[in-house]
């Protein structure tokens, strides 16, 4: 893991493409400003480990929910 200081008004840049400024620091919180083309996805950790739990949740599949979604398509003449 790569630290690095910065005070309020400083940037870091990564890959020529993204640059994180540092917007405001208060007691306990520091404010940050991220620069990114619009295919780079940016979230919080707590969000993309949310988002990578579904994920894996709704990749597993089930035999029987495989067998019932075959019935139904069976049904319909598809």
């Amino acid at each position: 893991m790569l630290v690095l200081t910065r005070k309020k008004n400083e940037s870091i840049i990564i890959a020529d493409n993204i640059e994180i400024s540092v917007v405001e620091v208060t007691k306990g919180h520091v404010k940050l400003g991220i620069k990114a083309p619009r295919d780079v996805t940016v979230h919080r950790k707590e969000v993309y480990d949310a988002i990578k739990l579904e994920n894996i949740e709704a990749a597993k599949v089930r035999v029987e929910d495989i067998s019932a979604l075959k019935d139904i398509f069976k049904k319909n003449g598809n």
